[in-house]
């Protein structure tokens, strides 16, 4: 086949990748690595690790017997190009739209996607878990956990290495390394020096040695295989793997197509013990806007694919982000004590510019949450304040942390939940729809929500001086409402709520940003002859219980409104007014809030109106609690 002939057109499946040739695999890549940089321009989202590891996924369709071979990607946001080769080309640049293709791997899209994620470290568990099946079943395909080198920082990682030869002798792990940190120099040694040790005839001498070693007494056997393994792991970096229990391949040049072909045909012929490769990738490969970049175009807006340069929006107010970064360093220039914690999100959680202001005073932890809340519960023990900036999906993971480490001790450890609830393009994996009813079911825990900047500046000053006990304030993803922001931000008092707006039919009171669509169903329910008071709640724990019994004895309904799962705010509302009787009073009430089903991604304007958790669905929210559901507009201002 001719090198100009495209190759990709002829590809309907991995199957079709099979017969061809390292030279056309090669040409391939090239075309696989295009289409990505293409559709990612057109839809956004990440980018540079995608590109990293475009050999390595042709190589790994082309060398293993797909879907039957089973391939878990770690995370999944570099699996555009896996996508593209698995009969999703002709939908690829729906990536991350409504409607079209998730932005990592998902069940429900392709057989090719054996396993969802979205959150790091969970690939090797996971592969087991089908290791497990095929043995207990009595079946021989290949199990392969493809993990970074930043997931493999994390704990659950190495929980799952270390079980790993307990529950399998056929695994292989593709460790992709685009760090370079580990790994010495790579190219043609290095390549030539993995496939020579993952091939048959080593092993074969490997195993004859063994053999003879077995024959020696037992001091000289334990030294003799010590002095292999380390001579082994000298050249190849492999014997910390090797205690694992795993056959360490590597490392290898990820780009490299020859090398990797070769070095994928011989792990697969393991059969004795789990084998893991070490590939060393370049984030951004093969795009030079990439390739230079500081964060090698992680995650991109749309783009000009010649220069690389971004379509950004126009310049709106500061983002949530931003502002809670700019009054945490306020805070921290009058208050040594304030330190910083983030778990690999320095960047997403504004922290990068705290740490430019206090390098000191500010801990990135890597991807790993449960360390990041326990190491805050030991600052917090010996007299620091520590703010602790996760997102609320990625809290989740650190979550008996936050139970036992900090609730249960009465530790003041502040969480800063970023990204609290729907979070667009993302999708449910990404959203941060739990985390009002875990946090707000602990104990102790002060748990705040900011309707917009100025309210989040004041809660930062609030939880900088919550000694006594936890505390956490959510807030969402995006600009704020271009408020400004007062110099010095005003602590609120613990427990209380503000009225936004009085009046006499409906309260409707708001936990967190959706308090101006709020404002808006309160002008939507006045057109009708309704007079509603908009309540911002501020705190779901502890409630503003003396505002929330003057609103039910005032008020003929009350509507609940938050950005976060059933069971959350609203359940919180409704159990301290049965408590107190106020429902015995015929008060009706309504509780509005994300609907229970995973929501798939979106814009964040349409996911909000598809909760009801806009205007208009405030309105129909009020109006249903009102018993005038059907009533039309003239109607209701008759009833009125």
């Amino acid at each position: 086949m001719s090198s100009k002939t495209p190759l990709l057109d002829t590809i309907a499946s991995p199957a079709d990748t099979r017969g061809l040739s390292v030279a056309e695999l090669k040409q391939l890549a090239a075309e696989v690595r295009a289409e990505t940089i293409d559709a990612v321009s057109v839809t956004g989202g990440h980018l540079g690790a995608g590109l990293g590891v475009v050999e390595l996924t042709v190589a790994l369709h082309h060398v293993f017997e797909t879907p039957k071979d089973i391939v878990i990607w770690d995370v999944g946001h570099q699996a555009y190009p896996h996508k593209i080769l698995t009969g999703r080309r002709d939908r690829i640049k729906t990536l991350r739209q409504g409607g079209g293709l998730s932005g990592f791997t998902k069940r429900a899209e392709s057989e090719y996607d054996p396993f969802g994620a979205a959150h790091a470290a969970t690939s090797i568990s996971a592969a087991l878990g089908f290791c497990a099946a095929r043995d207990a079943k009595g079946e021989d395909n290949n199990v392969i956990a493809v993990i970074g080198d930043g997931s493999l920082g994390a704990g659950m990682a190495y929980e799952a290495m270390n079980a790993a030869t307990d529950t399998t002798k056929r695994l292989i792990v593709i460790l992709n390394d685009n760090d370079m940190s580990i790994a010495p120099p790579v190219g043609g040694m290095s390549a030539y020096l993995a496939n020579l040790v993952s091939g048959g005839a080593y092993r074969s001498v490997r195993k004859l040695g063994k053999t003879v070693v077995e024959k020696l007494p037992t001091p000289m056997r334990e030294a003799a295989r010590k002095a292999e393994e380390y001579a082994r792991g000298m050249v190849t970096g492999g014997t910390f793997f090797e205690e694992l229990g795993f056959y360490y391949i590597g490392p290898i040049d990820g780009h490299d197509m020859d090398a990797l072909v070769s070095v994928l045909k011989n792990a697969k012929a393991f059969e004795d013990k789990p084998v893991l490769v070490h590939c060393v990738t370049q984030k951004g490969k093969g795009y030079a806007p990439a390739e230079g970049a500081d964060d090698k175009l992680h995650a991109v807006a749309r783009f000009d694919v010649v220069t690389g340069q971004q379509h950004k929006a126009a310049a709106g107010p500061p983002s949530y982000t931003k502002v809670f970064a700019q009054e945490l360093i306020k805070q921290a220039e009058k208050d040594d004590k304030i330190v910083a914690i983030t778990a690999a999100m320095p960047s997403g959680t504004g922290l990068d510019l705290f740490q430019k202001a206090f390098p000191e005073r500010t801990f990135d932890v890597g991807i790993a949450e449960q360390h990041a809340v326990t190491f805050a519960a030991g600052l917090a023990a010996d007299g620091m304040k520590p703010f602790t900036a996760i997102y609320s999906t990625f809290l989740q993971r650190g979550y008996d942390q936050v139970v036992h480490d900090v609730a249960i001790q009465g530790l003041p450890v502040r969480f800063a939940m970023d990204r609290a609830g729907l979070v667009g393009a993302d999708g449910p994996t990404h959203a941060g729809s739990f985390d009002i009813g875990f946090m707000g079911a602990l104990p102790g825990m002060v748990l705040m929500a900011a309707a917009d900047e100025v309210e989040l500046a004041r809660m930062v000053a609030t939880a900088a001086e919550i000694d006594d006990r936890p505390s956490a304030f959510r807030y969402p993803r995006g600009e704020g409402l271009g408020l400004d922001i007062p110099a010095i931000a005003e602590p609120l008092e613990i427990g209380k709520g503000r009225i936004v707006r009085e009046g006499t039919s409906v309260a409707i009171v708001s936990f967190g940003t959706r308090l101006s669509e709020s404002l808006k169903a309160a002008d939507l329910l006045a057109a009708r002859g309704l007079s509603a008071t908009v309540c911002d709640a501020r705190f779901a724990k502890p409630l503003d219980l003396d505002l929330l019994l003057r609103l039910a004895r005032e008020h003929e309904a009350i509507v609940t409104v938050e950005e976060g799962a059933t069971g959350g705010f609203g359940a919180f509302v409704l159990q301290a007014l049965a408590q107190h009787g106020a429902l015995d009073r015929g008060l009706k009430i309504r509780t509005l809030c994300l609907p229970d089903v995973f929501q798939d991604q979106d814009k964040p304007e349409a996911m909000y109106a598809q909760a009801g958790l806009d205007a208009e669905g405030i309105l129909r929210g009020a109006l249903s609690a009102m018993g005038m559901d059907n009533v039309s507009a003239a109607g209701a201002g008759r009833r009125a």
